[in-house]
């Protein structure tokens, strides 16, 4: 599958992993990367999606940091060049550089029009946001962090949001959790699912927490809410 160039809203472009549908046509998903960049297995995220019907595409993130990153979560040096370059992040330009990304895929060829948005840690608070300051037609948080700090949006958001939470998440407590969940539970427009037992990144195949059970509830459960609010 190609990579592709986007516009930033604010000048200069970046590139973005695309994995077309093979019927060709049908809507638009933003695949939101981890700390990782769009490595390997964000790719294979993109290709599962695309098998599913969707123009599935990741943007990278960290361009204006450092173009291309493709990192593992197998060795000390690069967890610590990703959480490096998580705290170098500019949030608000990863969310417009998101708002971008999903006015690109709506125009490719074959695609129907609506757009989406998941995304995992990093990726799952940035789907957060998405879904309070763009224009995604459905989005998807896999265990994001830090949301917490931005209950104030919440208002914001006029389209459906599906969360994930891991219950033993070390970057949002189970504390944390019933706070986002009690300042949530009211808007409508939002799911919230909570996996038992199972760690941060318990859908990242291959990772030191997956945890097959749950993360294949999970995919279901966003494969369901993605079909009924992308068709």
């Amino acid at each position: 599958m190609p990579d592709v160039t986007v516009t930033a809203a604010d000048g200069g472009s970046f590139s973005a992993y695309l994995a077309s549908p093979p019927s060709g046509t049908g809507p638009g998903l933003v695949v939101i990367q981890e700390i990782f960049g769009v490595n390997a297995d964000i790719r294979g995220v993109c290709d599962r999606y695309a098998r599913d019907g969707y123009f599935a595409i990741a943007p990278d993130l960290f361009w204006r940091q450092e173009p291309g990153v493709q990192l593992t979560d197998k060795s000390k040096a690069e967890w610590d060049k990703a959480f490096a370059l998580m705290k170098g992040f500019d949030f608000p330009k990863g969310v417009a550089d998101i708002g971008s990304t999903l006015a690109h895929v709506r125009t490719l060829k074959g695609a129907t029009g609506k757009a989406g948005a998941v995304g995992f840690c990093l990726g799952g608070s940035l789907a957060y946001h998405t879904a309070c300051f763009t224009d995604s037609d459905a989005s998807v948080a896999y265990y994001p962090v830090q949301i917490e700090n931005a209950m104030n949006h919440a208002g914001k958001i006029t389209k459906p949001l599906l969360i994930h939470f891991a219950e033993k998440d070390q970057f949002c407590p189970l504390e944390t959790q019933k706070k986002i969940y009690a300042n949530l539970i009211g808007i409508i427009l939002i799911s919230i699912y909570s996996y038992p037992g199972v760690e941060h990144a318990f859908a990242r195949t291959g990772g030191e927490h997956y945890d097959k059970a749950a993360a294949d509830l999970a995919n279901r459960r966003t494969a369901e809410f993605l079909k009924t609010n992308l068709a």
